[in-house]
């Protein structure tokens, strides 16, 4: 070993250590700011793995950090198994903080490496957290794996619906022969102990999934990317490789191919070749000015923009999706009515106050047998699962930053600017003490105030009040008093396609916080279903619900330009709905 690593554990966000190696700079950097190259495993393999390719990368001013991920290696849980694909990338969320409190290295100063299913677990948390490192390395990323026995997935989807919350695994077929040339490579592959043979179904299903999504909607990634791939590549397809790389959003992209390559080019014959390319982006990306251009004005262009005027404009007469969503709309409107989330989504608008504090309760109803079964499929549609999840991290992060509040004030007042209802601030505030936790929730709707008022009287909180306003004025919501200590927004930027009205609230709302306090708020990156929603719900207004999503990127922009600065986010497990929470007044490393 030319260069010996230091073991050390990282405890995430569930409680679970898992166990990394770092490989200290060599020497001392050109710039005053460290730098860091993070690596993360493919699936079956450990940290250890990267012994050789760290004392090949020659990047002796770069700390190099490797972790084992849960079920892996020396990390705990049972081996190839997480509770989601979505735990897993929330992991590297844990694991990049950590990197940065425990070792002082910004996320600015990071490049990250992803290996097979480490590679499409990174580029999912850049994708959904928009992390603001210099660089993203992906090699042979499993965003489509070969199964290659026919119908695979719809397989192991019976399997895991058959066997519940049972646990299943599926024993990989790849062979050492099958993931490089080098016989030495593939013999110490063979003989490692601590290589996992086996996959949770859970994760093979949620991998396809989260790569599904991630082809998809590759134009939100703005991170300057390396896309390696093995030319002959026995474990993955190349051609999802090729799509995402021709939807990747970022300036800065590269993609190479190593031709006979096979998927583990990083232990291939040649890997000289492969591990240039990587040496060679790293010291690129240090090397140049760390910038990426603004997003406060992508509501006029870019890839979210396009798909917002595509949405806008009729389909035409006849073609296929003309009928099938002309189908869905007629049966909603007459056999769907018997439904009554779907009748009140109809009469009051699919995105109101109403209609939402309807799903929070998930409680089906409707005429007949037949209504509570088409409520019971209404209420679990993917997207309403996704807002039901958003409640709970509004849940959980509003009731941190009370706790945060009242230890720094002794105080705290909550101010909702758009509330609906505002059931989630009240079900989170009736556990705190009413002398000293006050809060002033805000909306337009007359029907949706009186609404709150009955629902805090009936959890009997006097120290919560409903009044009027508009979350759009900037000077009304300035002038506030009293002045917040924690501001939410919550599921109302995402209503509105523009962002001069977005920029103009969250001015109003930065002027109105205490300097050091928190805003909780909402993004809607990704949804699957938003072409069916615009062809076939109606909003409030009674127009077709048409909604232009805001990348991670976007909306951390226009908060960060109303001077606050992103702490924590929370995610849902399809990657639709997001919970973020940010300071006023100082930067990350001082809250």
């Amino acid at each position: 070993m030319r260069r010996r690593p230091t073991e050390h554990t990282a405890r995430m966000s569930d409680g679970t250590e898992l166990f990394y190696r770092v490989w200290p700079a060599a020497m001392e950097p050109a710039s005053a700011l460290p730098r860091a190259l993070l690596l993360f495993h493919r699936g079956h393999e450990h940290s250890g793995r990267f012994q050789d390719v760290v004392d090949a990368l020659d990047l002796d001013d770069c700390t190099i950090f490797a972790w084992d991920a849960r079920g892996h290696g020396r990390s705990p849980g049972e081996r190839g198994y997480a509770p989601s694909f979505g735990r897993m990338v929330r992991d590297v969320e844990d694991f990049v903080r950590h990197v940065q409190e425990a070792h002082g290295i910004p996320t600015e100063s990071m490049v990250v490496l992803g290996h097979s299913v480490g590679g499409v677990t990174v580029a999912t948390w850049v994708h959904d957290y928009a992390p603001d490192i210099r660089g993203l390395v992906l090699a042979t990323p499993a965003l489509r794996v070969k199964l290659y026995v026919p119908f695979a997935i719809p397989g192991l989807r019976l399997m895991r619906w058959w066997k519940g919350n049972r646990k299943s695994f599926v024993k990989s077929y790849v062979r050492s022969k099958m993931l490089t040339h080098d016989r030495s490579q593939a013999r110490q592959y063979d003989e490692d102990p601590l290589i996992a043979r086996e996959i949770a179904v859970n994760i093979l299903l949620d991998l396809y999934d989260a790569s599904t999504r991630l082809i998809a909607d590759a134009g939100a990634i703005q991170t300057a990317t390396l896309l390696l791939c093995g030319g002959a590549d026995w474990v993955v397809r190349t051609s999802a490789q090729d799509q995402f790389y021709q939807r990747l959003g970022a300036r800065d992209k590269r993609q190479r191919y190593f031709e006979g390559g096979y998927h583990d080019i990083l232990h291939e014959r040649d890997r000289h070749q492969v591990l240039s390319e990587i040496s060679n982006f790293v010291r690129r990306q240090f090397a140049c000015e760390h910038q990426r251009p603004s997003l406060v004005e992508a509501d006029h262009w870019g890839h979210t923009r396009d798909e917002f005027d595509r949405l806008s404009r009729p389909l035409p007469r006849f073609s296929w999706n003309w009928l099938r969503y002309g189908v869905q709309t007629l049966a909603m409107n007459t056999l769907g009515r018997l439904s009554r989330g779907v009748r009140l989504g109809l009469t009051t608008g699919f995105d109101s106050g109403k209609t939402l504090d309807y799903v929070y309760r998930n409680q089906p109803s409707g005429a007949m047998l037949v209504g509570r079964w088409i409520d019971n499929m209404y209420l679990n549609s993917l997207g309403w699962r996704g807002i039901r999840q958003r409640k709970v991290h509004l849940e959980q992060l509003l009731t941190d930053a009370v706790e945060q509040t009242l230890t720094r004030y002794g105080r705290a007042h909550v101010l909702d600017i758009a509330t609906g209802c505002g059931r989630y601030v009240l079900e989170t505030l009736r556990s705190f003490p009413r002398d000293t936790v006050s809060a002033t929730l805000r909306d337009y709707r007359e029907n949706n105030l009186d609404e709150g008022r009955r629902l805090a009287a009936e959890m009997r909180l006097p120290n919560v009040k409903f009044v009027w306003g508009d979350a759009f004025d900037e000077q009304e919501l300035a002038a506030i008093e009293p002045k917040p200590h924690i501001a939410i927004v919550s599921g109302l930027y995402e209503l509105f396609p523009g962002n001069e009205e977005i920029r103009r609230s969250l001015r109003g709302v930065a002027n109105a916080l205490h300097d050091g306090g928190l805003l909780i708020y909402t993004g809607q990156p990704w949804h699957p279903q938003v072409e069916e929603i615009a062809r076939t719900l109606t909003n409030r207004e009674g127009q077709p619900w048409v909604m232009r999503r805001r990348t991670q990127w976007e909306m951390d922009d226009l908060v960060r330009e109303a001077g606050l600065s992103k702490l924590n986010m929370l995610i849902d497990e399809f990657g639709i709905f997001t919970v973020s929470v940010a300071v006023k007044g100082r930067h990350v490393s001082e809250a």
